[in-house]
């Protein structure tokens, strides 16, 4: 009996045995042909970043894409044609710019401006000539014979055509406005010494175009510098997306064969 119970007690261990061994001859070939299989591909790389492009700035007041403007100097001031005259020419700049305004300020709310610009004349009239005769002066200072003439002319079309800026208009017409409001209460006697007041309020909306075109030289040189002159941009990987690219592995050189 006792051999019995020996004998099957020897066949259990002899089966326990061989299950584990066939268990871990399971495990080591499992082991195998995962060792054998290939990795998984590397993930795609993420989408590039998706750069939104505003619109180019464009210059105010639907001037031209390229212009000169007047510059600020060092002292800080605009040096356009109004600046750094005598106060004859003073007076005479303030008529030529209302004079513009009442040949260009044409629409029927702009009315009263040549209304104004007639009386002006008419109210003004020696102080006027006072100023025409002091400008030839100085100018034939400057100049002989008709040389003074001309480079008097050359100096009022300057004049005129800052006044006759297309993209001012609206601006200066409502300038030209307020200063017809205020002439009716200006006497001849305070004429002159009102005659800087009164040019530097037809001239504040040019210096204002001439602020913004600036700003807008400014914005769009940024612009350009970020986005291309054209607006093209060059959208480089992101350092996640450079780690994503998979790695290129070079070509296996060939073996030389035995002779």
């Amino acid at each position: 009996m006792s051999n019995a119970m020996d004998i099957r007690a020897g066949e259990q261990g002899t089966r326990s045995r061989l299950s584990l061994l066939a268990g871990s001859a399971v495990a080591v070939a499992l082991a195998a042909l995962a060792g054998c299989a290939k990795a998984p591909p590397p993930p795609p790389p993420p989408p590039p970043p998706v750069v939104v492009i505003p619109p180019m700035p464009s210059p105010p007041m639907g001037a031209p894409l390229e212009m000169t403007v007047p510059p600020v100097a060092e002292d800080g001031q605009r040096h356009t044609v109004n600046y750094g005259i005598s106060t004859s020419q003073t007076v005479w700049n303030l008529r030529s710019g209302y004079n513009v305004a009442a040949l260009n300020c044409v629409e029927p709310e702009f009315a009263p401006i040549l209304e104004g610009y007639k009386r002006f004349l008419k109210t003004y009239d020696k102080s006027l000539d006072k100023a025409s005769a002091e400008i030839d002066r100085s100018f034939k200072t400057l100049h002989k014979g008709r040389a003074a003439i001309v480079a008097r002319e050359s100096y009022q079309t300057q004049v005129y055509n800052f006044f006759s800026l297309p993209p001012v208009d609206a601006g200066f017409c409502k300038a030209a406005m307020e200063l017809s409001t205020d002439l009716t209460t200006i006497e001849p006697s305070q004429f002159e010494s009102y005659s800087y007041q009164g040019l530097a309020k037809l001239e504040a909306p040019f210096k204002e175009f001439f602020t913004a075109y600036e700003q807008y030289r400014a914005d769009l040189a940024a612009w350009q510098s970020r986005y291309g002159a054209g607006g093209l941009i060059t959208v480089r990987p992101t350092s996640e997306q450079t780690l994503a690219q998979p790695a290129v592995q070079a070509a296996p050189k060939p073996q030389a064969s035995a002779q």
